[in-house]
């Protein structure tokens, strides 16, 4: 092992990574990218790479870093092993002697499945029914912070915007019928709690529409899209459904991103995404933290299992744009994003080359990951860490880190959310 001592040292970490087919191709991916400098195998130019998993969950756990070539010990047995220790008592009190939180890079080279994420009721229920679909019984609220510039659809369209779309989309008409439709057109948004019924009932009856409808509706939107961009500027959501079909022909979720926001995040931009709020990422390569999970029920642009009945019973049926989280400043160098949720925080880092910055002990544990640059890490013992891109990196509890960068460096922390510690 590194250090054989687990106090106050910090760990390497080799990760896992995913090969879903909506990834980037391994030539374009930072997950292969960072998958490559991290773990030392050679990607594959032409092959998506989706996701890199930095965590304890069963579906894609990290290993510790060992100096010979013994048995691999993941993290998860090491943390199990050592809870006190590595957690803190506080976080091993609330949570148990595991990790609460996930930490992955995503690399979306085309649209993820409209989906949303259960609650912890919810997600006990599902994983009790279907364990083979729904893995786990937590729930998994969750963060995208973006990388690169990003696209998301997010929540539901204001009773405003909705009633726009029945106006001008008729093919949205006629898969939720004209009743349905002109329930929409006599509903008052000032009442909220009148508002979500009309839309669960009118999202309900669109989403269950038979495949040879969705498919005549589809084939009649793309054709008159086609036409009309002869004649005039498509809008931004017009081309988004143009783009969608491309990669999801004949599916329902093409009609129903007019349902939802389309939500373009830059850099340093991040997107909180709570339990039972549909979703889908769409293009661009993000930071993503969540509640140790891996449950999702989907309803569209996915050629996997499709739960509607479930996607459409469990949303909250919120309207309007989501809320939009650009940090909060610690330092010059480091932004800190705090969800309204205890299991998680993320840090984003950029450390001009020739600067130090510190990173105070905090009495639970942290996840680090470079994702350009190189420098040092120093947790006030005599060894000295040397860092680079790709290098992810687990602190145990109360481990005060001071970074120097040699040229310039980008590294993202991941830990308990602050105010845990602040309200217990």
């Amino acid at each position: 092992m590194e250090d054989s001592n687990p106090n106050n040292s910090l760990q390497k970490l080799h990760c896992s990574v995913k090969n879903y087919d909506w990834g980037l191709p391994g030539q374009l991916s930072q997950v292969a990218k960072l998958s490559e400098l991290n773990s030392g195998f050679k990607f594959d130019p032409m092959k998506p790479y989706a996701e890199l998993w930095i965590g304890t969950h069963d579906s894609g756990p990290s290993f510790l870093v060992s100096d010979d070539d013994g048995q691999r010990i993941s993290l998860k047995d090491w943390i199990f092993d050592n809870p006190d220790l590595l957690l803190g008592h506080k976080v091993v009190k609330k949570w148990g002697s595991d990790l609460p939180f996930l930490f992955k890079v995503l690399s979306v080279g085309k649209a993820l499945s409209i989906q949303a994420h259960p609650d912890k009721e919810l997600a006990r229920m599902l994983h009790k029914l279907h364990p083979d679909v729904y893995k786990d019984g937590n729930h998994k609220p969750e963060m995208a912070l973006a990388m690169t510039d990003f696209e998301a659809l997010c929540g539901f369209i204001t009773l405003k915007e909705l009633k726009a779309v029945i106006h001008t989309v008729p093919e949205v008409v006629n898969l939720v019928g004209a009743s349905n439709a002109n329930l929409v057109l006599e509903t008052s948004d000032q009442n909220e709690e009148k508002v979500k019924p009309v839309l669960q009932a009118v999202f309900t009856h669109l989403m269950s529409a038979s495949k040879e409808i969705v498919t005549d509706a589809v084939n009649r939107l793309i054709n008159r899209l086609h036409e009309e961009s002869e004649m005039r500027h498509l809008t931004e959501k017009e081309l988004l459904v143009l783009r969608l079909e491309n990669q999801y022909p004949s599916d329902i979720g093409v009609i129903a991103a007019f349902f939802l926001n389309h939500v373009k995040l830059n850099p340093g931009e991040a997107l909180f995404l709570g339990a039972n709020e549909p979703h889908a990422y769409l293009s661009g390569e993000c930071i993503e933290c969540m509640a140790t999970s891996d449950n999702v029920v989907r309803a569209g642009l996915t050629p996997k299992f499709i739960d509607v009945p479930t996607l459409c019973s469990m949303l909250t049926y919120k309207q309007g744009f989501p809320e939009i989280l650009r940090g909060v400043s610690m330092n010059p160098y480091v932004n800190k994003y705090i969800p309204p949720f205890e299991e998680f925080e993320i840090d984003r880092c950029i450390l001009p080359k020739g600067q130090t910055v510190v990173f105070p002990a905090v009495p639970g544990p942290s996840i680090f990951l470079v994702t350009a640059g190189e420098g040092s890490m120093n947790t006030g013992s005599p060894k000295v860490y040397e860092i680079t891109e790709g290098d992810a990196l687990f602190a145990p509890a109360y481990t005060e880190i001071s970074v120097a960068s040699e040229s310039e460096l980008h590294l993202y922390r991941t830990g308990i959310n602050s105010k845990f510690f602040e309200d217990s």
